[in-house]
């Protein structure tokens, strides 16, 4: 087949982008199925256990899903189970569906447990203790002492000395798939058996992607599906693709355009190629055949699908995001948890809110505009009414401000 290609603005780029993206114009998700159905479009949200005013993945639903609880997240994960944490793009959230498609990790994760001396044994141990007393936590299965051990798939363990004996063996079941986080309190993990929880359909199911290469190009649709757009470059988005190198990449972006089962996109501006899924024209097409899409102020997640790729970001919006939570105090440029903020069609701005859920407070610390962005009385209204939002999301009664814009 031929490769077709569109040619688009800046602009118009941006307004597929943030319109795919559940950002820009009413609300594609709401409640509950929403959230569902969004992180099915996405393939996969980020897990991060940190909690300023909500964690990673909350946040990421609370800016696009309306009417989401915090509630809605954690029962599709643990008492439905048509969500399962593990690891995709990094540690991540992904629909219990895709499980076959992640083998590859779990048979890396069998083969580098049997490096280890006594994993077999606590393995054994372990699961026969679950088997009868159910979910359990690293705290509490009855397994003493160090060993050595650490993850082949996600940092876990260490990787100079040992680590806890408990941890350590639900860590490497877990990675090799024979468990599944049951429930989290706080940011501990309770492991029971995937089995009990995972249908057999889905849990004995081969890998459907049997060669390397078709494993790359579904990991590379998986990632501009969550994306909107993605291009061919080296990209923190393409963690997770399993065996992918440079030439590998290229080819696998030349195969699928080739197909046209990705389609490029042409910057007009600035000859930037970025490749969408044809399975979007019609996202495409409705984004900018409206005469006008409603502008939505919104306060993303510092690691939402849309900031994967945050050179690609700074290339469509003009908007440079950094995430400083790991950066020391002085050096930081603006704050330790900050908050993208989208108004309309771009980046409106940075915001940095904590929840004092002891008081019932959201206490915003901070706002930033972009250069050539006025508070405008509208845009005030709008920014208030996202920290209302977000103060409810988080449980807090009232937000109190501190900043100064």
């Amino acid at each position: 087949m031929g490769c077709m290609k569109y040619e688009l603005t800046l602009r118009e780029l941006r307004r597929f982008l943030l319109y795919k993206q559940g950002l820009l114009g009413d609300y594609r998700f709401a409640g509950k199925d929403g959230a569902l159905a969004y992180i099915r479009q996405a393939g996969c949200i980020q897990y991060d256990p940190i909690d300023i005013c909500g964690r990673n993945a909350e946040l990421t639903l609370h800016s696009r899903v309306k009417g989401v609880k915090k509630e809605d997240l954690y029962d599709l994960l643990y008492r439905d189970h048509a969500l399962v944490d593990y690891t995709d793009k990094e540690q991540s959230i992904l629909p219990a569906e895709d499980w076959p498609y992640l083998e590859r990790w779990r048979e890396t994760a069998r083969r580098s447990g049997q490096r280890f001396a006594g994993v077999a044994e606590l393995t054994d141990q372990a699961l026969a203790y679950i088997a009868e007393h159910g979910a359990v936590s690293a705290d509490e299965l009855p397994i003493q002492g160090a060993i050595r051990w650490n993850s082949a798939i996600h940092w876990s363990g260490n990787w100079h000395g040992e680590s806890k004996a408990a941890r350590s063996v639900l860590e490497q079941l877990y990675s090799e798939g024979r468990l599944i986080i049951h429930h989290r309190v706080g940011t501990r993990r309770y492991y029971d058996l995937a089995e009990r929880h995972i249908p057999q359909e889905i849990l004995r199911a081969p890998d459907p992607n049997r060669e390397t290469a078709e494993h790359i190009k579904w990991g590379i649709c998986r990632r501009i599906g969550a994306m909107g757009v993605l291009w061919d470059r080296r990209s923190d988005s393409l963690l997770g693709i399993w065996g992918m190198d440079t030439p590998q990449r290229r080819r696998a972006f030349a195969e699928l355009a080739e197909a046209e089962t990705i389609l490029p996109l042409e910057a007009r501006e600035t000859g930037e190629i970025f490749y969408m899924l044809a399975s979007d024209v019609p996202l495409l097409d409705a984004a900018l055949s409206a005469r006008t899409l409603k502008r939505r102020c919104e306060f993303i997640a510092p690691l939402d699908p849309l900031l994967w790729d945050r050179n690609m970001v700074e290339a469509i919006f003009g908007f440079r995001y950094r995430w400083e939570i790991y950066t020391p105090a002085a050096k930081r440029q603006y704050g330790y948890y900050v908050l993208p903020m989208i108004w309309g069609d771009g980046f409106a701005g940075r915001v940095e809110a904590a929840a004092d859920r002891s008081n019932g407070v959201l206490r915003v610390k901070n706002v930033w505009l972009e250069p050539g962005v006025p508070m405008t009385r509208l845009l005030a209204d709008k920014t208030d009414g996202a920290f209302r939002r977000l103060a409810r999301f988080n449980r807090c009664r009232s937000v109190e401000r501190t900043d100064t814009v």
